[in-house]
């Protein structure tokens, strides 16, 4: 089966400029905004605090570890469906581990932390093995190249 190519639009808009431009490293602040055609309101970002970024903010580290949290999320919830697994709750603590250096940063890891509930009947074991399955699955962890590991709490009863 041939492969479907699926297309996606933002647009990131700079509102930083406080009257100067660049015109120094102090000089501009990092907020931005990004929007999407489809979703009704726009998602306000800046850097990390440490590159002179907005706290209040989402920056792009922490939307790169939301992504693969949901993805991870979607992915495994499917799989689950799939497999008669009946999940009634789902929460990620994700973490995610950057290094920077002279050249700039990268990120070495991020770990997946579901907390799961599953009915009674279920299967526990295979509901954590599932995890492998979602792994596979989700688009965006095979896009990134630094290892995505989950460590997930699998609890019966909900």
């Amino acid at each position: 089966m041939a492969g479907k190519d699926h297309h996606y639009q933002v647009t990131t808009t700079w509102t930083g400029n406080t009257g100067t431009g660049t015109s120094g490293y102090r000089d501009y602040t990092r907020d931005h905004e990004v929007t999407i055609p489809t979703k009704a309101a726009p998602l306000l970002g800046s850097s990390d605090p440490t590159f002179r970024g907005d706290p209040t903010r989402y920056n792009p580290e922490e939307l790169l570890l939301t992504a693969l949290s949901q993805c991870h999320m979607l992915s495994y919830l499917h799989v689950c469906a799939v497999n008669k697994i009946v999940v009634t709750t789902y929460v990620d603590h994700a973490e995610g581990t950057m290094v920077t250096d002279q050249t700039g940063g990268h990120f070495t890891e991020v770990i997946l932390k579901p907390e799961i509930t599953i009915t009674a009947d279920s299967d526990a074991e295979l509901a954590e093995a599932l995890h492998e399955k979602a792994q596979e699955a989700c688009f965006i962890a095979a896009s990134v190249n630094f290892p995505v590991r989950h460590q997930p709490t699998i609890r019966t009863g909900g």
